[in-house]
């Protein structure tokens, strides 16, 4: 029976064959426990290539993968494809880090940068929703080629999607039809994880284990290492495990200016200072060179950020007690 198809998206889209990515999973990821612990310097140079589909678990605000992502502009990584399922504080930082040409967007705001781009034609937006980028993550974990979701329809988010419309051959009636989503890279932000890469995840999270599953590549930045010997002592803590990782980076603070909840509250005085300083590029270049290109490390940004400033961000924000 051949699948009828009633109406298309005119949306462009990344597809990875999932038998492709299958052989890439086989061939690629190993499954010896092995040190993976580097520098941001390295993972970034490594595994994160120009024109690569790029993709996070969650948004610039909770855990994001800040330090990494500082890394990626501070390299100067070109015509990447991001996966926009909360297009924020992160969307506006890599457009204006010139790292971006297309974005897969199920929600944007925050900052102007992002939309001056797209207005200008300098980055592609294909739109969609922030649950139907989420199925598409599991579609890839999953190694499907395809998801069938009951939503889209009758929108003109569907008209700018990659979307289809098709019959369903068990019940007659339209269903919608998502491309599965592999994505090159993925960057998480995790609470602790030991050098393997078992990386523990806690307080809220949206599809850490989907993300990182559906990638090619996965960089871990995490507060903490911890031993394995605490991995072996409570394995059902760990949300993702080892062989899916490629690299381990520590990074403690490193979703500043974002929050880590347990840990540290975000930083909302210099988000401020960021979307204050887009409105204008010379001041937008000043704070590049400032908080990214004069800072080789990680470590050096933290400094510039100040250590009673860090004090404070923790003071901020209530333990919860999901390390107990």
């Amino acid at each position: 029976m051949t699948m009828q198809i009633e109406e298309s998206g005119m949306g462009s889209f990344k597809f990875t064959d999932p038998d492709e990515m299958r052989e890439w999973v086989r061939d690629k990821k190993k499954r010896s426990l092995e040190s993976k612990l580097m520098t941001e310097q390295e993972a970034v140079k490594r595994f994160v290539k120009d024109g690569d589909y790029l993709a996070f678990d969650l948004t610039g605000l909770v855990r994001g993968p800040f330090s990494l992502e500082r890394e990626i502009v501070r390299q100067r990584k070109r015509n990447l494809f991001l996966a926009g399922k909360f297009s924020f504080l992160d969307c506006a930082f890599l457009v204006v880090g010139g790292c971006v040409t297309r974005i897969d967007c199920g929600f944007m705001g925050g900052g102007t940068s992002h939309f001056r781009a797209i207005e200008k034609g300098e980055v592609e937006v294909i739109e969609w929703s922030n649950g139907a980028i989420s199925a598409r993550f599991l579609a890839g974990a999953l190694g499907i080629p395809f998801i069938p979701w009951r939503g889209l329809m009758g929108t003109e988010t569907f008209k700018h999607s990659a979307a289809k419309i098709a019959i369903d051959p068990f019940t007659g009636k339209k269903i919608t039809l998502l491309p599965a989503l592999n994505p090159d890279v993925s960057l998480i932000h995790a609470n602790q994880c030991d050098i393997f890469g078992n990386a523990r995840i806690f307080g809220p999270g949206c599809i850490p284990v989907e993300v990182a599953t559906a990638s090619k590549r996965v960089i871990i930045s995490t507060e903490e290492i911890i031993d394995i010997g605490e991995i072996r002592k409570a394995p059902a803590k760990t949300t993702i495990p080892y062989y899916i990782v490629d690299a381990v980076v520590l990074a403690p603070f490193g979703g500043h200016p974002g929050s880590v909840p347990g840990l540290y509250d975000a930083d909302f005085e210099h988000m401020n200072e960021f979307f204050k300083a887009e409105r204008d590029p010379a001041a937008m270049e000043k704070y590049l060179d400032q908080y990214v290109y004069s800072c080789k490390t990680h470590q050096e940004y933290l400094e510039k950020i100040g250590k009673s400033k860090l004090e404070e961000l923790k003071k901020r924000e209530i333990r919860e007690g999901y390390y107990e």
